[in-house]
């Protein structure tokens, strides 16, 4: 999974939506992550001034903390607004209202969501921070599984042991690269034209995590194989690496609902925003393996 990612420039004949046009201060929320990283190199190299948001950076913004927003909001143009853990946790849609409304407070006129592809709680989270935005324009881009979440996040140690133990049975998941969700990011960002825009990015086909491992391991040079277990059983091994029993559940649960086929269609909205096709998983795959990823 992830979003790192990002150069453009809007010569108006490339299918993009104005990128930019707006040049004032972005927060960039949970700006170390994976896609908040991506985003915040992008903007940097646009000369767009950034302001990084992390519990521990130069620009203190903690989820869990609300004392800190506002000095982070104030004198922003816009913000990116990656939640942790997750839009679907409980008290994710409280957080997002008290968000929007601090957003309003300080004058914030653009804010761009990450949210997830096919997460009925996420969207009662992206609703409530359109609700509570004020006169912000709110642009939500709903991810696909990262690729990077191979490469970058918990599937990562599977790849370089060579087993890959996951709840996805044989649902296919239109992997979305995240240099692609921060180049998009980026454009909603900095252009116009995506105001109350929900956008759905997903890669340019399905594959099933058997697939998924199979292409990991040409690129690694060595066989990567899948181990489909129950969500049960997934949440137990999550528990015996030390993560708490109601977060191991958690997730466990989301990912059932969103790994049990609903968001294998791909959708053409990378096209639509940036004006290319999104990158490929083997491609994806093979730029990862060069620059080692997997060496373990």
């Amino acid at each position: 999974m992830t979003e790192n990612a990002y150069t453009r420039r809007d010569d108006g004949d490339n299918g993009s939506k104005g990128v930019g046009r707006m040049t004032g201060t972005v927060l960039v929320t949970s700006g170390t992550g994976k896609t908040g990283r991506r985003v915040v190199e992008r903007l940097t190299a646009l000369g767009v001034p950034v302001r990084s948001g992390s519990r521990t950076g130069e620009v203190p913004f903690d989820w869990q903390d609300d004392t800190g927003w506002e000095a982070a909001l104030r004198g922003t143009e816009a913000a990116y607004v990656a939640y942790y853990p997750d839009l679907a946790v409980p008290g994710a849609a409280e957080a997002m209202a008290a968000f929007g409304r601090t957003a309003a407070a300080c004058g914030v006129r653009r804010v761009v969501l990450l949210s997830g592809r096919g997460e009925p709680q996420a969207a009662v989270a992206e609703e409530a921070l359109r609700g509570a935005a004020g006169r912000a324009e709110v642009t939500v881009v709903r991810s696909a599984f990262f690729a990077q979440n191979f490469s970058e996040g918990a599937l990562l140690d599977g790849v370089i042991g060579g087993e890959l133990v996951f709840p996805a049975g044989t649902a296919a998941e239109p992997f979305l690269d995240l240099d692609d969700l921060a180049d998009v990011v980026v454009a909603a960002l900095t252009g116009d034209g995506h105001a109350g825009a929900v956008y759905e990015l997903t890669g340019p086909r399905s594959l099933t995590f058997e697939q998924a491992a199979e292409k990991l391991g040409r690129a690694t040079g060595r066989p990567v194989r899948y181990v489909p277990v129950t969500g049960p059983a997934y949440a137990s091994l999550l528990e015996e690496f030390g993560v708490a029993e109601a977060e191991a559940g958690f997730l466990a649960e989301l990912f059932a609902t969103l790994l049990d086929g609903h968001n294998a269609a791909t959708t053409d909205d990378v096209k639509r925003v940036l004006g290319r096709e999104p990158k490929d998983f083997s491609g994806f795959a093979r730029a990862a393996a060069r620059d080692g990823a997997w060496h373990g």
